[in-house]
């Protein structure tokens, strides 16, 4: 069976009616300004942060779970569904193309009278549909049988005759789609006697199609269990970040009902620590903040407590001395020399009441460090000390060495503290009962060293009992021979105070062969951290 075909030969694709042509799709109209798809991607951001945020840190584990889970399960999916793809394919492709070439060589279906009259069902190829296409044009098949789709591409092949083959696929219109191959070929026309004159074989080539549709149903199914398996995998991951979320976060909550617990009742224990993760490590920095908090409940109530104590006998001897004066008056009145007397010990109560009140102030910040630092000169706030702690103790011998050293730190603080130490040292350095000389001879001695930083105040006293060189810096301690003396007990304890804050110490000693040595020593400018 011959047909006649033009020189160029429509695919079975293109033997569709022809369609109208198709209308430009309109532009996409944006405002004057052209934000509105701008605003629109703002305003589904903003809704989406806002959904996210209101989300609880248990859904997002679990949302975040299957989220991964599921970009995991699509993106490998996808590479084994294109994988499988690319490999079907290429077995076809190397099966027609090997299939083609055997058959070319060979000379059974290049013979046309074998490939017009033998259907391809008798030479075991009833999956596939054959045919010829010569260099004229004209196709061969099978009778009664469906030529494989034919065009430009198998034309050229048949022309060209060189050493490649064509391959394409081509949609017919019931739906179907082959897979085309053709190689080059030659055949002999029917009347003729091409075996004793071999230039009578005309060129052409073989074209073999077959239909895709297994291959087409076998990735369908495919398709259809990876999606199975991964919609399985975001379930299963969903709920796998949901017990993981509930078994990770139950410390987190129990910390949380820890804190609403102190919130509610002010109640400071720790809460139980198991573990060593991150939430662990939380849960230990929280018992830590709660002991701090109730170490600065605890400095808190004693302040308070010693605090009213101490204050209780400068008031009682204030109102003591007040009531006296009323019940004088009503009397008649004291005599003068009484009268000054009472007033003087008024006001001797008053200023020790405002020494106390003061130093009460300093020890309630309760800061851990020094705020709003700046870069002071330690050998000038000593001098300054000194200057105003000479006037209130004339009677005394000041021994003094300075030398410059620079720290950063509240120059008020540290020079209260100096002071504390120099009226401690002057307070001692005078024995008790012993008035200044009217000569002008020095009762006692007080030196002060400033060496590297280091600050040592020597007075001439009697020095520290052993028993109390452990408290003397201690809020409101005093000892048994300090009692008789002036003072609230929070001088020393304000010296270490500042210390503290400054990063640097103080420490207490005797000195050999003289009285109380104070040493505070406080960090070079150059090593402080502001």
């Amino acid at each position: 069976m011959s047909r006649q075909h033009p020189e160029e030969f429509p695919s079975y694709a293109d033997r569709r009616e022809p369609a109208a042509p198709r209308q430009p799709a309109p532009p996409l109209v944006l405002n004057g300004n052209g934000n509105r798809v701008v605003a629109t991607a703002a305003r589904t951001q903003t809704w989406w942060n806002e959904k996210l945020h209101q989300l609880s840190l248990h859904a997002r584990v679990t949302m975040l779970a299957a989220v991964a889970v599921g970009l995991a399960v699509a993106i490998v999916s996808v590479a084994a569904y294109v994988t499988v793809r690319q490999q079907m394919y290429q077995n076809l492709d190397d099966s027609l193309i090997l299939r083609a070439s055997q058959a070319a060589q060979k000379g059974v279906l290049t013979n046309l009278q074998n490939l017009q009259n033998i259907p391809p069902d008798a030479l075991g190829l009833s999956d596939i549909q054959v045919g010829m296409i010569g260099a004229d044009g004209q196709t061969f098949g099978a009778e009664d049988s469906v030529l494989p789709p034919m065009g430009q591409d198998e034309l050229a092949i048949a022309r060209a005759q060189g050493a490649d083959a064509s391959l394409r696929t081509v949609g017919v219109r019931n739906g179907s789609h082959f897979r085309v191959v053709a190689v080059p070929a030659h055949y002999c026309p029917a009347q003729f006697n091409c075996r004793a004159d071999p230039d009578l074989f005309q060129p052409s080539a073989l074209v073999v199609a077959q239909s895709l549709g297994a291959i087409d149903q076998t990735l369908h199914n495919l398709g259809i269990v990876l999606w199975a398996f991964g919609l399985i995998g975001v379930i299963g991951a969903a709920l796998v970040g949901n017990a993981v979320a509930r078994s990770g976060l139950r410390p987190l909550a129990r910390l949380t009902g820890a804190a609403e617990h102190v919130a509610r009742t002010e109640d400071l224990q720790p809460i139980p620590v198991t573990g060593s993760d991150e939430i662990s490590r939380l849960a230990q920095a929280f018992n830590a903040m709660l002991a701090a908090l109730a170490r600065s409940q605890d400095r808190q109530r004693r302040l308070v407590g010693d605090a009213g104590h101490e204050l209780r006998t400068p008031l009682t001897s204030i109102r003591t001395n007040l009531d006296l004066l009323a019940q004088a008056d009503k009397r008649g009145g004291l005599r003068p020399e009484d009268r000054q007397q009472l007033l003087d010990d008024v006001r001797a109560q008053m200023d020790e009441l405002t020494t106390l009140i003061g130093d009460l102030t300093e020890l309630a910040r309760d800061t851990p460090q020094v705020r709003n630092a700046e870069l002071i000169e330690l050998s000038n706030v000593v001098e300054d000390a000194i200057i105003k702690v000479r006037r209130r103790a004339p009677g005394l011998e000041w021994d003094v060495q300075l030398t410059p050293f620079p720290v950063w730190g509240d120059e008020r603080l540290l020079g209260r503290a100096v002071m504390n130490l120099l009226d401690n040292a002057a307070k001692y350095s005078v024995p008790e009962g012993v008035t200044p000389r009217s000569d002008g001879q020095p009762v006692g001695l007080v030196t002060v060293r400033l060496l590297d930083g280091v600050l040592t105040v020597t007075d001439s006293g009697p020095g520290i009992a052993e028993a109390d060189l452990p408290h003397v810096f201690e809020r409101f301690y005093r000892s048994s021979e300090a009692r008789s003396r002036p003072g609230s007990g929070l001088g020393l304890a304000i010296v270490k105070h500042a210390a503290e804050q400054h990063g640097g110490m103080i420490y207490a000693r005797n000195a050999p062969g003289a009285g109380a040595q104070f040493t505070l020593w406080l960090p070079h400018a150059a090593t402080q951290t502001r």
